[in-house]
């Protein structure tokens, strides 16, 4: 019985001396842990430093300095009554130096242009003698529609892709000169599409609501080449 109480309490001894070295051991390596983290941290902060200044020498955000010197050309009074707005988005390729060296020395883009062509009535042109009344009936006769504005959005316009020759830095003025294409472009496809014609229609609904509003039973529109 001695025996069994002897080996009893050597094996509780065992044990307990198990959990304590467990628990020590625990407790160095968590304070290693702990050590090595506090020791590396300022490494991460100058890696993560030196990595944030390398993206700022690449990727540079532009500063923009505006002239504090503004000129004011002309000012001018307008009168136009925009009926319709198109937005369009035209495909440019340009190139230069497209000839037998043009792996040397030429230079080709892609341009994806974004844009807006605004047109409508300039009633500035509107005459006192376009306005007549005949039996209680308005008869008017409004200017052409015409384009007054076709614009490149350049928040929307990017270049897609630009190939340049192996020995030249590429054409400085190729990008601007596809810009300039694209907005006559715009302009083109946009009359092409019967943009003037909608124009003039969308003119004459709107100022035939204004002016029956205004006390006339009947607005007749005539032709801008009719004669009074």
């Amino acid at each position: 019985m001695k025996k069994n109480t002897t080996l009893w309490l050597l094996v509780v001894g065992i044990v307990l001396l198990l959990a304590i070295f467990g628990w020590a051991a625990g407790e160095v390596v968590g304070l290693v842990g702990d050590t090595i983290d506090a020791g590396l941290g300022p490494v991460r902060a100058l890696s993560d430093s030196v990595s944030t200044q390398v993206a700022n020498v690449l990727h540079p955000t532009p500063t923009i300095i505006p002239d504090p010197v503004t000129v004011v050309h002309e000012v001018r009074s307008l009168a136009r009554l925009e009926t319709i707005q198109y937005s369009v988005e035209k495909v440019i390729s340009a190139e230069s130096s497209q000839g037998p060296f043009g792996f040397l020395f030429g230079d080709k883009l892609l341009f994806i242009a974004h844009g807006t062509v605004i047109a409508g009535v300039d009633l500035e042109k509107l005459n006192p003698e376009d306005l007549w009344t005949e039996n209680g009936v308005l008869y008017v006769r409004l200017p052409a529609a015409e384009i007054f504005i076709a614009t490149l959005d350049n928040d929307k316009s990017y270049i897609y892709d630009r190939d340049k020759g192996l020995l030249t830095k590429g054409n400085d003025q190729l990008e601007t000169a596809a810009r300039q294409a694209a907005v006559e472009e715009f302009t083109t496809s946009a009359i092409d599409d019967g943009i003037l014609d909608q124009a003039q229609v969308n003119a004459e609904n709107y100022l035939y609501r204004l002016l029956t509003q205004l006390g006339f039973p009947e607005v007749i529109f005539v032709d801008a080449a009719s004669i009074n």
